[in-house]
């Protein structure tokens, strides 16, 4: 049985915050080390690898489990990242993450495929993301185009380099 067989997809709920948080911290220090340099990775992973609540009881937000564990999470929202107003027709992917030790094992193309299905039924023609560095090329490979280089905006003054994304739906 292959991994992406024995995957199940899911809502999130609140009580999934423990789940998602081990999740995040976990992988992103693991998936992240080779594409920032120290300073970014050691002031930005601690904010960026905690689970946000209010996306887990968005309804718009997806856990993917094997076995009884959380191997993936993602979501969209209409909001920006950041809480920014959103536009219509236009999502925004939030925080796919894939367990750093079962990559490229079809769970984070399985979670995105869902994500976009979700945002479609909501009306959702295009969706935006605040790319990684590291996830550019999974993003490339799921039809998402390069718009540009951002710097996220994270608490404390901090700035993450990212890469803007779209994709049609």
């Amino acid at each position: 049985m292959s991994a992406i067989d024995a995957l199940a997809i899911r809502r999130a709920t609140p009580e999934d915050l423990d789940a998602v948080d081990a999740l995040f911290k976990a992988s992103y220090p693991a998936l992240l080390r080779a594409d920032y340099p120290p300073s970014v990775f050691v002031t930005s992973i601690p904010v960026i690898a905690r689970a946000q609540p209010a996306l887990l009881d968005s309804g718009t937000f997806f856990l993917a489990e094997a076995e009884g564990d959380v191997v993936g999470a993602g979501g969209w929202s209409i909001a920006a990242p950041g809480q920014r107003a959103g536009r219509a027709g236009i999502g925004h992917v939030r925080h796919v993450v894939t367990d750093h030790t079962r990559t490229r094992r079809g769970i984070g193309r399985a979670l995105l495929g869902r994500v976009a299905a979700d945002a479609a039924e909501w009306g959702v023609t295009e969706l935006r993301c605040q790319s990684t560095l590291t996830a550019v090329p999974f993003y490339r490979a799921l039809g998402f185009v390069e718009v540009g280089p951002i710097s996220v905006e994270l608490p404390r003054g901090i700035a993450f380099p990212a890469v803007l994304m779209r994709r049609s739906l």
